[in-house]
């Protein structure tokens, strides 16, 4: 069975929406969509018969073999929240923009059920960052991309003492500090500097947000290491990020950053790669001169 997720529906989106349920059908391919999907899909198409739904993932992982993330990558994130460590499979369609996790285009529907119904996927595992805090944070503790520590609702830079194993790695003075999976290499931290890592390198990247120490670059680390840091700044509050969720915090958390014990199994059809999407997303390997 199928368990379908996504965020938002729109008028461009719709249709590719309901192609996918189209091909669910046409297929008798079993499913369930979960509830707040299903409420925003009602407005947009209409259906022969009520939707099967699901509310509580929990109650009906034992009956999952696929998860169908529908958006971009942000709803793979979320995806990755709901399953939490049940390990199941997520194959993502980017209804988006870029998406690296999301790597199937919504033209490619068709080809992704095919490959769910004929089980011709490869499941890539990717690693998950977990947090630690000294004070109750989140809920779900654990971020497929990254961690965070930002300044908030302030200009001023803040200061980060990181600490590797319990050793001073460094202070930053900085608007931020990222903490990256392989995964998260190509997101935020990409952006503001940071390295591309190979999905299955087992490291962690820390990348710096605006440093005002030049001579600061972000550093690949071992997952093996358990990082903590201390946050300190003329703000009175600060922003402590998971993926897609943020939390405010203040100098008195003292927060750490481990491998967590499960991973996220992310399904890719049998003719990409990591490779390859550097290439159609980034455009490595091609040049407008020649």
């Amino acid at each position: 069975m199928i368990a379908i997720y996504g965020k938002s529906v729109n008028e461009k989106t719709a249709p590719q929406a309901q192609e996918l349920f189209n091909c669910l059908n046409k297929r008798s391919m079993s499913y369930v969509v979960e509830d707040g999907y299903a409420q925003m899909l009602n407005q947009f198409i209409q259906f022969d018969s009520a939707l099967p739904t699901f509310n509580m993932y929990s109650d009906v992982v034992s009956n999952i073999d696929v998860v169908l993330s529908l958006g971009g990558d942000g709803t793979i994130l979320d995806a990755v929240v709901m399953i939490n460590n049940h390990e199941t499979p997520i194959l993502g369609v980017n209804f988006g923009r870029l998406g690296f996790l999301a790597s199937l285009g919504k033209e490619q529907i068709s080809a992704a059920v095919d490959a769910i119904d004929r089980g011709t996927y490869m499941i890539d595992k990717r690693s998950l960052l977990e947090l630690e805090s000294n004070k109750p944070l989140f809920t779900d503790n654990f971020a497929l991309n990254d961690m965070t520590i930002q300044r908030q609702n302030q200009s001023s830079m803040i200061t980060v003492n990181a600490y590797l194993n319990g050793e001073l790695l460094n202070t930053y003075w900085a608007d931020g500090l990222i903490i990256a999976t392989p995964t998260g290499s190509t997101g935020y931290s990409l952006s503001c500097g940071g390295p591309i890592i190979y999905p299955t390198s087992g490291n962690f990247v820390i990348t710096p947000v605006a440093p005002h120490n030049l001579n600061v670059r972000p550093m690949v680390v071992s997952d093996e290491v358990v990082l903590s840091f201390e946050v300190t700044g003329r703000g009175d509050s600060f922003l402590c990020t998971l993926d897609t969720r943020a939390k405010a915090i203040d100098s008195t958390y003292q927060l750490a950053v481990k491998k967590a014990a499960f991973s996220a199994n992310i399904i890719r059809l049998t003719d990409q790669s990591f490779l390859t999407a550097l290439k159609t997303k980034l455009n490595w390997g091609s040049d407008q001169r020649n």
